[in-house]
């Protein structure tokens, strides 16, 4: 059998987005994916559904493997034919143990492949608001393990050396020794005021800054349990900060946004919100399921090119329909000269990316304006309409599409399953205060969301509701609550400025 190949890919720091190209690319195509604790587990969900996923992550207390079970790993699952990716966190090179399973793959004659990746300091660094190196202050940065291997007997550490540089020193893994480390620097001649800092889980949602001097920082660090991971930056760029930090400052910054959306649908809004900051927990209250009888949408899209007009209310009914008219054999050609009408930017857009663009598209998605653009679009008394909408989707539009004459059908695209999964941790993570905002997209969400959580623990919490529009906020109301903000533009972005907004007055 021919041998695979061995992928030893840096999944970069923390945040899932810093991961190269490359990197990204094998894991899609990986028969195999070998990674470590610090990899930011979202990369996996690019795996293939075929994709075998071993965790080998170590911690201070706990090896799951050791290193030389992981080189055995990976040189047999390669000597086996597959494609096997190592997802390790940082750079492979830089304080990874990248280069000892590289060795054992060339001693095996397996193929290998480095895939580089963002390294810890540096990224840690740049989101705390500190250049490693700038031209008027620090010319060199030197990295440097403070965790070296105990089975060496020795030290490999120079400490007069590193306390002569005129640059920056970045130590790894270094504070559980950061007071040894610190006395070290200051005995062999590194003046007591240079300025310091300790990041821990830089480049990620909860990444903490503390900075002192040399002197002070270890006693700062103890006193506000910052623990690993962690990276400790020496040098006078740690001024800087003051001026540069950015990271820290973005309105959700460190806010737990609880997300109810249909993981399906979610990943886009999980992405912006971290992208603000925010640290994600993710409760999806509904599931997105196939018609329980699929045959009148199969009918209905076979039919399309038959309507005057067809109504999406939802990116979901797109994909339904769309999905539906492709299983057929056929595709949007088949609409002929059915017009239509989009409701809202998102159901637009994704109706373009299949070829489509929308003959109608009101402001709001408010039935009385839905039903005004089709009219204000042509629409007359006695068109066909075809609204392919969710299975419990409210009568409101079809009725004001018949009250102004239409001949509607509805048909069922998709099924909105209520998903209470995890539930009762995230309404004890509510009752203990440690839930800053809760997403709604949908009235359906909010009814599902609050099926399985007690309505009154929300209230009682001050958890802040964020709505997407006059409908959501409705359902919200059944419940007792009010949203403390509520999108203008009834879209995901609309959602989002309201609350940066909410978040830059304070509330």
């Amino acid at each position: 059998m021919n041998k695979g190949t061995i992928y030893l890919v840096g999944a970069g720091p923390g945040d899932p987005e810093l991961i190269t190209v490359r990197g990204r690319r094998l894991i899609e195509r990986a028969d195999v994916i070998v990674y470590d604790r610090l990899v930011p587990t979202r990369l996996l969900d690019a795996a293939g559904k075929d994709a075998e996923l071993i965790y080998v992550g170590k911690s201070p207390e706990r090896h799951t493997l050791s290193q030389a079970e992981i080189n055995e790993l990976l040189v047999s699952r390669a000597s086996e034919g597959a494609k096997v990716v190592r997802l390790k966190g940082g750079d492979p090179f830089i304080f990874g143990r990248g280069g000892e399973e590289a060795l054992a793959a060339a001693e095996a004659n397996v193929p290998f492949e480095v895939v580089p990746g963002v390294t810890a300091a540096v990224a840690a660094a740049a989101c705390a608001g500190i250049p490693v190196t700038h031209r008027k202050i620090a010319s060199e940065i030197t990295f440097v393990t403070g965790h070296e291997d105990p089975e060496k007997g020795f030290s490999q550490l120079d400490f007069a050396s590193l306390a002569s540089r005129r640059g920056t020193l970045a130590f790894y893994m270094g504070v559980g020794n950061l007071e040894s480390i610190c006395r070290s620097l200051i005995e062999n001649g590194m003046a007591v005021d240079t300025p310091a800092a300790a990041i821990q889980q830089g480049a990620t949602p909860w990444q903490r800054t503390i900075t002192g001097t040399l002197e002070t920082l270890a006693g700062q660090v103890r006193d506000e349990k910052l623990h690993p991971p962690a990276i400790v930056i020496i040098g006078r760029v740690v001024s800087l900060r003051d001026r540069l930090r950015w990271f820290e400052d973005r309105p959700l910054f460190a806010r737990y946004v609880l997300v109810t959306r249909a993981r399906s649908q979610s990943a886009s809004l999980v992405e912006r919100l971290e992208r603000l900051g925010a640290r994600v927990v993710q409760m999806p209250a509904i599931r997105i399921e196939p018609p329980d009888d699929p045959e009148p949408l199969t009918q209905a899209a076979i039919r399309a090119g038959r309507y005057d007009w067809i109504v999406f209310t939802s990116v979901n009914g797109v994909n339904a329909f769309f999905g539906t008219l492709g299983r057929t054999g056929a595709d949007a050609r088949s609409l002929g000269n059915a017009r239509v009408c989009a409701i809202g930017p998102a159901t637009a857009e994704r109706l373009e990316r299949s070829g489509i663009r929308p003959d109608a598209q009101p402001a709001r998605a408010l039935t009385a304006e839905i039903a005004a653009a089709l009219e204000a679009a042509g629409m007359t008394s006695g068109d066909s309409v075809l609204c392919p909408r969710a299975d419990i989707a409210p009568p409101d539009l079809p009725d004001a599409l018949k009250a102004k004459g239409a001949v509607v059908e509805e048909v069922i695209a998709y099924r909105t399953v209520p998903d209470g999964s995890g539930a009762a941790e995230v309404q004890r993570r509510i009752e203990a205060g440690e839930i800053d905002w809760i997403t709604f997209t949908s009235a359906s969400t909010v009814r599902n969301f609050f099926s399985f959580v007690d309505p009154a623990v929300v209230s009682r919490a001050l958890v802040k509701p964020a709505s997407i529009g006059p409908v959501t906020s409705a359902a919200l109301g059944e419940f007792g609550l009010s949203p403390a903000v509520e999108a203008k533009s009834h879209t995901i972005g609309g959602l989002l400025d309201a609350m940066m907004n909410a978040a830059v007055r304070g509330h």
